[in-house]
């Protein structure tokens, strides 16, 4: 008879933060797959769990998949962690979950901690809709593109975010999307958990401000506000866009898409209004 593959949610920073259930789980199974088993190995000292462990992390996930799938099918049950919070969400995992079921095996998820429901509630933000996007792209121009794709989202956008990068990244929403709302949830559950709150300009300079910038940080950007009837003329509005360092088919482009006007309307009347 196939074993079992549980996917066992884990803390995200404070050891307490785990179920019952999970402990259980953990102890019963035959086998624990985990991203670090340095860091897993910590987690279940803690609980006082003996129990073998295998690493499967990105660089080896596919060659894994194969033989925790061979395992599971031998009858083996699997726990399946990683370092922190739920399983596949921004972790590896998905390849051996996806083939465990493809080879028709009970996976079952074990629930828990996770960083993106536990600082959307504390935010401050609505939550009646969210847009979980992982990993901001690490390159400017490919991240530049990644929040434009999503201006027009009427939902909380969350993502996670490296603390070498968050900066850059700030710059690039107060540049794409606004003087938005923004919170920056930092070390969530730990020691020093924080939550700072603000536009993009405000939390940027608040972390200038620090000696150094560290911890792991789940970003959040509110909804967009429903803008005021638009009444500056359109000439005013592409050259108030220029002198901001746009350049003029940019800003004729960003003109026609606030107003809902096509490119070639807009260049039409800053011809007529040129004279």
């Amino acid at each position: 008879m196939p074993g079992v593959l549980y996917l066992v949610a884990t803390p995200i920073g404070n050891l307490e933060d785990i179920t019952y259930r999970a402990v259980r789980t953990l102890r019963e199974v035959d086998l624990i797959a985990c991203e670090d088993t340095r860091h897993t190995r910590h987690l279940l000292d803690h609980y006082k769990i003996a129990r073998p462990l295998i690493s499967y992390h990105e660089h080896n996930e596919q060659a894994r998949a194969e033989e925790l799938v061979a395992k599971l099918l031998a009858g083996t049950n699997v726990a399946l962690v990683s370092d922190a919070g739920m399983p596949l969400v921004s972790d590896p995992g998905y390849r051996v979950a996806a083939a465990a079921i493809l080879a028709g095996i009970s996976v079952v998820p074990i629930p828990g901690p996770s960083a993106v429901i536990t600082a959307l509630a504390a935010a401050g933000l609505p939550t009646d809709a969210f847009y979980f996007g992982g990993f901001l792209p690490a390159k400017s121009g490919q991240r530049s593109r990644a929040l434009e794709s999503l201006r027009d989202q009427t939902a909380t956008l969350i993502f996670y975010e490296a603390p070498h990068r968050i900066l850059e990244t700030l710059s690039d929403i107060e540049r794409i999307l606004g003087p938005r709302p923004v919170v920056v949830a930092r070390e969530l559950t730990k020691l020093h958990e924080e939550f700072l709150r603000g536009t993009p300009a405000e939390i940027r300079a608040a972390l200038e401000s620090r000696p150094s910038i560290k911890g792991e940080m789940t970003l959040l950007i509110g909804k967009p506000s429903t803008p005021a009837p638009e009444t500056t003329p359109i000439d005013e509005a592409v050259a108030a866009h220029i002198h901001a360092g746009m350049s003029r088919m940019d800003a004729i482009k960003e003109v026609a898409r606030t107003r809902g006007l096509s490119k070639r309307e807009v260049y039409r009347q800053t011809q007529i209004e040129k004279g």
